[in-house]
């Protein structure tokens, strides 16, 4: 089967209903006309999951509905997925269905493309990997001419690197990243560099400092180092931060730090109540900093109480949301101190009710 969803002769119809949908609920009086965002109808997305059925000797990629794990879906095609992940799948169905090793006890399987090309997938089972499998999976990864990591119980065998590397021109300067497997990383590449325009466009050049929270692995931080005197920027994952580091490395970005640190730490670091040991690194101390632009791309919660109330305290915020309903709870907050000066909408999810947008807050 299809995506039951998946109507792209209805596309823009669906994205204007979303826009609609999300001003309603982010009900904002006087804001900006929103700047809109297109994704592309089909092959936009860059990681897909599937589980695995196995039925005898065979085997298919399924999927199952919202709350109902009884009911398997088995997916034939799947024109959502960037092109190295739909040409990748139905030779690697074969391939499983033709090794008894490989199909073995398969419970799932991952897959992280690039708008440059690579491929790595993660199969996933439920039994201990060993010197068979991996010389099986030697072969699958080259047959497939991808990068093959194979996990278990406590157990993670990569075959040669866990992580891709995308390439991304931006502002008319190409930008390169590690993304390693199961760190976060934008799933629509094109609208991620639509988002990563839009907030450039809208970021003049500066003498001061900004703070990043929820940096990952340095997406919209790379590009934005360029408009400020220095970067800080924090992260709770330790891959996503080791990322980050070296991404700002390759790219020769020298004006940016990294602490790892949750948002909500880094608000009680910024308000002196404790000291950070995951702080004594910066090459000079937090409050000598010149922090007056926040950038924010916090996960669906949106922000803490904690986290708004540093928020509160910057000239000029940056928010990058993926959830129109906790971000209409932040800013009936925000809007009390700081006023809405631009607004944009990104179709990151085509096909479902999911939204992301752009808001830029400046103090009243």
């Amino acid at each position: 089967m299809q995506l039951p969803h998946y109507q792209p002769d209805r596309y823009q119809r669906l994205f204007a209903n979303k826009v609609a949908q999300a001003l309603t609920t982010l009900g904002l009086p006087g804001a900006p006309e929103p700047e809109l965002f297109e994704s592309s109808p089909s092959g936009f997305r860059l990681r897909a999951e599937f589980r695995i059925w196995h039925d005898g000797d065979s085997l298919d990629y399924v999927m199952f509905p919202p709350g109902n794990s009884r009911s398997p879906q088995k997916i034939d095609t799947f024109p959502i997925a960037a092109p190295r992940i739909t040409e990748a799948m139905p030779k690697l169905k074969v391939l499983l269905t033709e090794s008894a090793e490989l199909r073995r006890k398969l419970f799932q399987v991952e897959f992280l493309s690039t708008l440059s090309g690579e491929l790595l997938v993660t199969l996933i089972y439920h039994r201990p990997l060993d010197e068979l499998w991996h010389d099986c999976a030697s072969g699958l990864a080259a047959d497939l001419n991808c990068q093959l990591i194979g996990r278990s119980r406590k157990q993670k065998l990569v075959l040669d690197r866990h992580w891709v590397t995308e390439t991304l021109d931006i502002d008319g300067k190409p930008f390169h990243y590690r993304q390693p497997e199961q760190c976060f990383t934008q799933p629509n590449g094109g609208i991620n560099k639509k988002m990563m325009g839009w907030v450039l466009a809208n970021t003049e050049h500066r003498e001061d400092d900004l703070l990043e929270l929820y940096c990952g692995i340095g997406n919209f931080t790379l590009p934005l180092a360029s408009r400020f005197r220095r970067v800080l920027a924090t992260e709770l994952s330790k891959p996503a931060t080791e990322a980050a580091r070296w991404n700002a490395e390759i790219n020769k970005v020298d004006n940016v730090e990294f602490a790892r640190l949750s948002a909500e730490e880094m608000a009680s670091a910024m308000a002196g109540e404790r000291p950070f040991r995951r702080l004594t690194h910066l090459h000079q101390p937090l409050d000598q900093f010149d922090l007056r632009t926040l950038l924010v791309d916090p996960p669906r919660a949106g922000l803490d109480d904690a986290t708004m109330e540093l928020a509160a305290g910057f000239d000029r915020i940056l928010y990058i949301s993926c959830n129109p309903s906790t971000l209409a709870d932040n800013l009936r907050i925000l809007t009390t101190t700081h006023t809405v000066s631009e607004l944009a909408f990104f179709d990151q999810f085509p096909y479902s009710h999911h939204l992301e947008s752009g808001v830029i807050l400046t103090r009243r």
